[in-house]
């Protein structure tokens, strides 16, 4: 199981096929995606990787956060996401995930935060029928009439659908599909709409429900910065010894 990436959403646009048909997609921007920390069944119970995204001014963070990206000599990153990895799709920290992690053609699991719409009422909301235009309605048509039990059990239930606070949501898109990657400026496009606004911030991972391209790279595509990779042949042998255990 690979890790996913932490992508900004530029907006939509459209791309042409060879034979001339127009595919909408959606233009994600990785805006160096990096890795911050790894977690180890060891020290915290579970093996992933945080990975951070997007530049950060130091002045506006707190000491300890600082400090943080410090330890891990990564330039501070403004999201940051965890993902669930195998203990050999490890990359090391401070590597730079690259588009081509994706292969087009693969599909992928969206996940973002919805468009907030403010309160809206049953109709908007839960696309509720309203009631009717004439017969004796008048004024309430868009209202979601009744919600009570009458006399038995006489109480309105948890959970019933109702008017108010609607979006802000966290929304997951299952099964998109990549159609294009851009290294050089860390594009990529993904079939269809993904949920959230522009310059919201979207995780992109390989579909669950689909099966991983076999050429696909593993445990990712990555580019090492000078100090990742010196930091890596001290850090190679820990991350070979488990592999060995489970051998012998």
């Amino acid at each position: 199981m690979r890790a996913g990436v932490v992508a900004q959403k530029l907006g939509m646009t459209r791309v042409f096929t060879e034979t001339g048909e127009h595919v909408p997609v959606t233009v994600l921007r990785l805006a160096q995606c990096q890795v911050v920390a790894h977690r180890t069944k060891d020290k915290n119970g579970y093996v992933a990787l945080q990975l951070g995204s997007g530049p950060r001014r130091a002045n506006n963070m707190s000491k300890g956060d600082r400090g943080y990206f410090a330890k891990a000599n990564v330039e501070p990153k403004r999201k940051l996401a965890e993902f669930r990895v195998t203990e050999d799709a490890l990359i090391p920290v401070g590597a730079e995930i690259t588009a081509d992690h994706f292969l087009p053609g693969q599909f992928v699991d969206v996940c973002g935060i919805s468009i907030g719409k403010g309160f809206a009422g049953g109709m908007k909301r839960w696309n509720f029928g309203g009631l009717r235009a004439s017969h004796g309605v008048s004024i309430s048509h868009r209202s979601i009439g009744s919600t009570g039990g009458r006399q038995d059990p006489g109480k309105t239930f948890k959970n019933k659908k109702m008017p108010g606070h609607m979006g802000v949501d966290r929304v997951t898109t299952l099964n998109l599909k990549v159609v294009q990657t851009d290294v050089e400026r860390g594009l990529i496009l993904v079939e269809g709409a993904v949920p959230g606004a522009k310059g919201g911030w979207i995780t992109v991972r390989d579909a669950v429900k689909k099966q991983l391209p076999k050429d696909a790279p593993k445990p990712g595509k990555f580019r090492l910065s000078e100090a990742a990779a010196e930091a890596k042949p001290a850090e190679a042998p820990a991350a070979e010894a488990p592999a060995q255990q489970e051998g012998a």
